[in-house]
This record gives C-alpha cells, structure tokens and sequence, in this order.
C-alpha cells in the first residue's frame, strides 16, 4: 500500500497501521466502524478511519490507475448536510451508467458519510465521498477489481474570497471542448476529470477565474466545475442537459428558487454571444455556491457588476443553507 506524510508527499510501501475499535458518538452505523486516532483529518475507507498521514490506497486501485471510479462533492452547513440525498442518487446513478455495484446501502453510506463529519468535529465543511472500481491489476478490464473501494473525506473548502463573490469573477473561453456525451456523458461524475483539468489550465494561463467549455456544436456546455446561467431582460437561461452540462444539485436549487421568486427560467442552447451581451451572468456548484460573473472574453457582462437576479439568488441561497438539510448531530 503506498502511504503519504502529512504533506500528502507519496512514502514508502509499508502496511497498513493497526487499528483501534470505536463506537460511533450516534451509536448509528449498522456495521462496526474502527479508527486510527491522531491530531489530523479522520479519513473513512471501506469501514475504517485513519488520520490523513496514514490514509492510503493500493497503487493498484483502477481508480488512481484509470481514473475508474465517481465521486461527489457535498456541502454541509450549521451542523447540517444540504441536499445529501440528491447527492446519493446522483452518486448510485453514477454507478449504475458505468456498472460500478457500491458495496454498501444508501442507508449505510449517509451514517458513514454523517460519522466522518463527527469524527472530524465539523459543523461546517465540504464532504468528498469517493466510489473507486477497487484493487485489480495493471490491465485494464475491470473484471478483475474484485470489491469497489470507498473513501469519505471531511473538511473545509474555499475556491474563491470573500471578494470575489462580491464584485464577481471573470471567465474565459477555453479550446478545450467539452467531452460529448457520446463519448464519455458528463452526467456520470467520474474521478477521470481530466477534460476539465485540460480547460482550467487554459483559464490560469490566460488569468481568468474559470473557463467557459463549449461543446462540439459551439454552444455553451458549463464551465470546468460549474454550471453557468445568464439573465436577459429579467429571465434566466441555462444550457439543456443534453448541451453537456452536468446534472448539478446547486443547479437544481436554482430552478426550485426561481419558482418560489417568480422569475422565468428557460433550458436553452446559449452562445458566447449571449454570454457577451446578458445583463447578468452566474455560476453554480456545490463547492462554489451561486458567484456571479461580472466579465467574460474581456468583455464586461451588463455593468461590470453583480446584478440584483444573482444577489436575490445569492441571498436565497444563503437563507436555504442555514435552515435545511440533514442532521448530524442529534
């Protein structure tokens, strides 16, 4: 098993330290989950936690070998995870689309994911949970990873500042194309991310905040790890599904918002074009929230500042986050 120091700098091949049984503070879990104590990051893997040094996986695991595997990225708040069973089906939906079979119940999966939040003492925080194809050998067929590998980590996640999301960000467009759905579907959330790796390089090297990703046909898909809306005359659009955005939760909550706002909001193929001359533009995912973006390709997006649709959004948002979502803590 290949292990990492604190730093995350890859170690020497020794095995795996043993572990010491514990019961969980809810007493919750349907099967006996046993830990590795220490100052650091309790991290879950296939029923146990070790400390973020000792945390390993087999360096012959298809999900670091191939990128074989799903994962999902989810938000807790105020002592309280927000939309973690939308996140579960679309994490099973994944599975299903790459017959990956997860080797634990929905039931199971939430008290594991809800105990490494308690383990690490967490009220607020950013929960990565990870479903990998498992150990198999260097070939590349899947047939011989015998058991999936989960992995659970607890912790906190900041992609922009506290300004940013007041005066917005810039994006750009990238000549990375977005992967077509008939070649690998956005809609399956898999740990190869290497499309949108390809385009947030673009966005670095050309100074922007993020990336806009087109798909083959020239219309706008999403960004490397956001989904974009813009406003028009005081309705909101939104690239379809099929355009090769990614089923987003925080996009979803958009939709239920918009609703309960009375504000119209439309799945339609948009162009760089109706980026360039929207009155407002925002982005949304679950690490990123709802930021608004205030230029795009150097061009200024309505006045160059957040507009009042997005800070309704924004503001909403907020609101829905510290007042729902599943307990931790009983």
């Amino acid at each position: 098993m290949l292990t990492k120091d604190a730093e995350g700098t890859a170690g020497a091949l020794v095995d795996s330290p043993a572990p010491l049984e514990t019961t969980t503070p809810a007493g919750k879990l349907s099967r006996k989950i046993t830990a590795v104590h220490s100052k650091q990051l309790q991290i879950y893997i296939d029923g146990k936690f070790y400390s973020e040094a000792d945390a390993k996986i087999s360096v012959f695991d298809h999900g670091l070998l191939y990128g074989d595997g799903i994962f999902e990225g989810i938000r807790f708040y105020n002592g309280r995870v927000f939309r973690l069973e939308e996140h579960l089906e679309r994490l099973w939906d994944s599975a299903r689309s790459i017959c990956l079979e997860i080797p634990m119940s929905m039931n199971e999966m939430t008290e594991a994911l809800l105990e490494t939040i308690r383990q690490n003492e967490l009220r607020d925080g950013y929960i990565r949970l990870l479903v990998t194809r498992g150990i198999g050998n260097l070939g590349l067929n899947p047939a011989q990873c015998k058991r999936p590998s989960v992995i659970i980590i607890a912790s906190t996640i900041a992609l922009y500042s506290p300004e940013i999301y007041q005066k917005g960000l810039t994006v750009v467009t990238c000549a990375t194309r977005r992967t077509s759905p008939g070649a690998l579907n956005p809609a399956v959330k898999s740990l190869n991310y290497l499309n949108n790796v390809m385009a947030r390089i673009e966005a670095n090297l050309a100074g922007a905040d993020e990336a806009l990703m087109l798909n083959d046909a020239g219309h706008v898909a999403e960004c490397t790890a956001d989904n974009i809306f813009v406003v028009k005359r005081g309705q909101i659009f939104t690239p379809p599904i099929a355009a090769g955005a990614l089923r987003g939760i925080t996009r979803l909550v958009v939709f239920e918002m918009a609703a309960e706002l009375g504000i119209k909001i439309t799945e339609a193929d948009i162009t760089r074009h109706d980026v360039f001359i929207a009155d407002e533009c925002f982005l949304t995912g679950t690490a990123a929230e709802i930021i608004p973006v205030v230029k795009a390709d150097g061009r200024l997006i309505g006045n160059g500042k957040p507009g009042p649709i997005s800070a309704r959004m924004i503001a909403r948002f907020r609101q829905l986050t510290r007042e729902t979502g599943r307990p931790i803590y009983n």
